[in-house]
């Protein structure tokens, strides 16, 4: 299914993406050395709930998946890299996580992540991997224009993801967004130009490009959801969801200024 959102379903878009870009900073600025997974999860839970938002994990059951997600967040440390389970880990420093949330707010949905290095570390291979999937998003979203296709996003993803010199994994890539957190059209992290899908105003989708060190070959964890480098090596993943309208692409998940309200809000929920 492939949807084309409304003015007013765009409006709502618009609220999605800014509680959970603003979820995601909040998060990001409590995960420090010794915060355990599990604590990330529990305060997802608090904001998503306090926002009045539903979560797009909890019950969430795919073919890749083993039964419902059963947790609000996805929190994938070092060589883990999509679907990371919440589990009892206490985050170590220079440890890299990526935080994954996907909430639908008045029956539209938003999906973003962020990857990052915990504590005062600052391992030069974990910054190279997060900088070359934020310039991949850059250049994917520049790409997305109205009467664009999706193989111009997907190449333009790739080319940059090529260029640092990390395999691509075509398994798993982005997609489209709107009243449900996954539907077509899919998007490649590497494609051919001029091919697929051709844009419209009103498309939503979710550009994430991923990557892992020397390897483009994925491993399943024992929990049945994380999703690991084959050959134990680190791994980062950035992720935008975006409007297509007639003037271009609109980023939905960028951080408000109550972004730092939020961050307060879950030190009281402790």
């Amino acid at each position: 299914m492939i949807e084309i959102l409304n003015p007013a379903e765009l409006a709502k878009a618009r609220m999605s993406g800014a509680l959970v870009a603003d979820i995601l900073q909040s998060l990001k600025s409590r995960s420090t050395a010794g915060t355990n997974l599990l604590d990330i999860d529990r305060w997802a839970q608090a904001m998503i709930a306090l926002a009045g938002a539903e979560s797009c994990y909890v019950d969430y059951a795919p073919s890749f998946g083993r039964g419902p997600f059963g947790h609000y967040i996805c929190t994938a440390v070092n060589d883990a890299v999509l679907h990371g389970l919440p589990h009892d880990y206490a985050l170590a420093d220079g440890d890299l996580l990526t935080l994954d949330l996907a909430v639908s707010l008045d029956g539209i949905a938003a999906d973003s992540a962020i990857s990052f290095v915990v504590g005062d570390s600052e391992p030069a291979e974990s910054l190279a991997l997060i900088d070359a999937t934020e310039r991949a998003l850059v250049a994917g979203i520049a790409a997305a224009a109205p009467g664009a296709r999706i193989g111009d996003l997907s190449h333009a993803i790739g080319s940059v993801l090529k260029e640092a010199g990390y395999p691509i994994n075509v398994d798993f890539g982005g997609h489209g967004i709107g009243s449900t957190m996954h539907q077509d059209p899919h998007v490649s992290n590497t494609g051919r130009p001029g091919r697929g899908y051709r844009l419209r105003p009103g498309l939503l989708l979710a550009l994430e490009p991923w990557v892992m060190v020397g390897t483009a070959e994925l491993i399943t964890d024992a929990d049945g959801w994380t999703l690991r480098s084959a050959t134990g090596s680190r791994t980062a993943h950035s992720e935008h969801t975006i409007a297509i309208t007639d003037d271009g692409a609109e980023i939905l998940t960028l951080p408000t200024p109550r972004a730092q309200t939020t961050h307060g809000l879950i030190r009281e929920l402790g």
